[in-house]
């Protein structure tokens, strides 16, 4: 399976970098307070992001399965390759252990949202 629109999926995938990163540091202060809260709001808002993004790269046909699948991994790999040299080199570095479990294993929910919503799409009748 192949990506019908690889410009599209890339600057929707770079969306879907920003539009998170953004809105976390909106939410910032509740981390401080409560850490538990702040990140199931984060994986709210990826989700959110993600149903958003995914709504605007099939908006001109049904999605399928294996392309959203796939659509969900780039989105995954452009997310892990943009926050590398902030979290790895930059001003809010942390081990890659660190990373992985407190922020980049959220973005996993890219490819497990796409493919889920577009398997329950695809077991949808058609109504006209």
């Amino acid at each position: 399976m192949v990506l019908t629109s690889w410009k599209r999926a890339l600057a929707l995938g770079f969306l879907s970098w920003l539009l998170p990163f953004i809105f976390a540091f909106l939410v910032y202060p509740i981390k401080q307070a409560n850490a538990s809260l702040f990140e199931t709001i984060m994986a709210v808002a990826v989700i959110f992001v993600a149903a958003l993004l995914a709504r605007r790269y099939f908006r001109d046909r049904a999605p399928r399965v294996a392309e959203a699948a796939l659509l969900g991994f780039l989105w995954l790999a452009i997310n892990l390759t943009l926050d590398y040299p902030m979290f790895f080199y930059g001003p809010m570095r942390m081990s890659a252990a660190h990373y992985y479990s407190e922020i980049g294993a959220g973005y996993l929910l890219y490819p497990a949202f796409l493919t889920g919503a577009s398997w329950i799409a695809a077991k949808r009748p058609r109504t006209a």
